[in-house]
C-alpha cells in the first residue's frame, strides 16, 4: 500500500500531536506529517502546501480537534469550506475529539467533515479510517 502523501494534525494539545505523529510515523501511514496547534495556523499552512490541485505536499487527510483556542474545529471547517478548491485539495477531514456532545454532532452535519473519531487515536482506528476513506489497509511494517 502506498503511503498517503501528507497528513495534517490540528490539535492544541502538544502531547496529543506528538503521540499521533509518532503513531502515524511508526505505522508508515504518510510521507509527510504537518502539525498545527489551532485552526488558524492550519489554514495558514494550506497556501504553502497546496499551491495547486493535486500537489503532493497538500494534506489528503486532516485530523482536527474541536476545542482549540484562536480558531476551533468548527471555525476551521467553516473557513475551509470557503477556500478555493486548490487550497482544499482532495482532503478527507475527520474530527478527532473527546467531545461526543449531540449538539456538536448536529453542527458537524452541516460542515465539510467526513466523520468523527474518538480520542485517543490507535492503530485499529487508523486502519479503519484508511480502509473506509482511502480503500487500503495499513502499510506492512
Amino acid at each position: 500500500m502506498p503511503q498517503l502523501p501528507c497528513v495534517l494534525l490540528v490539535d492544541d494539545d502538544e502531547t496529543t500531536n506528538y503521540l499521533n505523529r509518532l503513531l502515524l510515523e511508526r505505522l508508515g501511514v504518510a510521507a509527510r506529517i504537518l502539525v498545527a496547534p489551532n485552526g488558524r495556523q492550519a489554514l495558514d499552512l494550506l497556501p504553502e502546501h497546496c499551491p495547486e490541485p493535486g500537489a503532493p505536499t497538500c494534506p489528503v487527510l486532516i485530523l482536527l480537534d474541536i476545542n482549540m483556542p484562536v480558531m476551533n474545529g468548527f471555525e476551521f471547517l467553516e473557513a475551509y469550506a470557503q477556500l478555493p478548491p486548490a487550497r482544499r485539495g482532495a482532503s478527507v477531514v475527520l474530527m478527532l475529539t473527546t467531545s461526543l456532545n449531540p449538539r456538536d454532532a448536529e453542527r458537524l452535519r452541516t460542515l465539510p467533515v467526513a466523520g468523527t473519531i474518538a480520542k485517543p487515536l490507535s492503530k485499529a482506528k487508523v486502519a479503519q479510517l484508511l480502509h473506509e476513506h482511502f480503500g487500503h489497509p495499513l502499510p506492512s511494517t
